[in-house]
């Protein structure tokens, strides 16, 4: 039995990097699978080219994302969820806020990156956009791939980053730009799967240095929180938390009821609107208990 991580995945198939740096491909034994790209692994070795995976190690983190038909697994093992907006084309406010509500659910360390600042018209309207979470203490980063690219890098050292965005968002060239040899690693890649360059991963891990690692996830256009409760979801608002458990009745919507403590901080400016309309938005999405 050999220990070893996910670097890469492509349906049931994933490529495992052993301590030593050899990377195997591997299949798991039974015909579903929770693997996923950062995941630490019990695996056998059945030849010199493959391997069988016999257990998953705990976990210090799982991002993912799941409506009410199925979960899709992100990366597993990550310290920070680095999301990647852009002044052009125009982002999901409602998308960036559901990545950081799963990283606040994981206790993952999150950082908004906006690219493409080098759009100089673009960039108020950007920025105002961004206003909203900038006052409840998210780090956001002003940059733009194509020049600037290195910004970034000492956000990412010393931790091991997964990075999400949605199409168009300039997340590719970013990751190229911080990992020159990021598209030789794809290559390499779709040659141990057997699968030519065709091969589409669901996330693959590049190494920056010794200490420092990025996840690169491909691009998305939703994302669901079905796994979260009202309990987590709540929790994962982090301007809620002072006023959680104030609340006159125990099982307060945080509606119409009298004496509710958030209700209440809306009213007196300690928690946005907007914010809190997203959060009734998403209560009513819930399934029943």
């Amino acid at each position: 039995m050999m220990e070893g991580r996910v670097i890469a995945a492509h349906g049931r198939q994933y490529v495992v990097e052993l301590p030593d740096g050899t990377r195997l491909p591997c299949v798991p034994r039974g015909k579903k699978s929770e693997v996923v790209c950062g995941d630490r692994l019990d695996i056998e070795r059945t030849s010199d080219n493959q391997g069988v995976i016999e257990g998953i190690q705990p976990r210090s983190s799982l991002l993912y994302r799941s409506n009410e038909h199925k979960q899709k697994l992100i990366a597993a093992n990550v310290d920070q969820l680095v999301v990647v907006v852009a002044t052009e084309p125009a982002f999901s406010d409602e998308l960036l806020t559901r990545a950081l509500l799963a990283a606040e659910s994981e206790e993952i360390r999150p950082l908004i990156v906006l690219n493409k600042c080098d759009l100089s018209d673009k960039l108020p309207a950007a920025r105002e956009r961004l206003k909203i979470f900038a006052e409840i203490g998210y780090p956001i980063l002003e940059l733009s791939a194509l020049a600037h690219a290195e910004d970034l890098r000492p956000s990412l050292h010393g931790v091991t980053s997964v990075l999400v965005g949605q199409s168009g968002m300039g997340k590719s060239t970013l990751v190229n730009a911080l990992v020159p040899e990021a598209n030789a690693a794809t290559r390499e890649i779709s040659l141990a799967l057997d699968s030519g360059k065709h091969t589409t991963t669901h996330a693959t891990l590049y190494h920056l240095d010794s200490e420092s690692h990025l996840i690169d996830s491909p691009g998305l256009q939703e994302f669901g929180l079905g796994h979260l409760d009202r309990q987590d979801i709540e929790y994962a608002f982090r301007e809620f938390r002072p006023f959680l458990g104030q609340c006159r009745f125990r099982d307060c919507q945080h509606n119409r009821e009298p004496d509710c403590a958030l209700t209440a901080a809306v009213n007196a400016g300690k928690i946005n609107e907007r914010r809190f309309a997203v959060y009734h938005r998403l209560m009513g999405t819930l399934r029943p208990s």
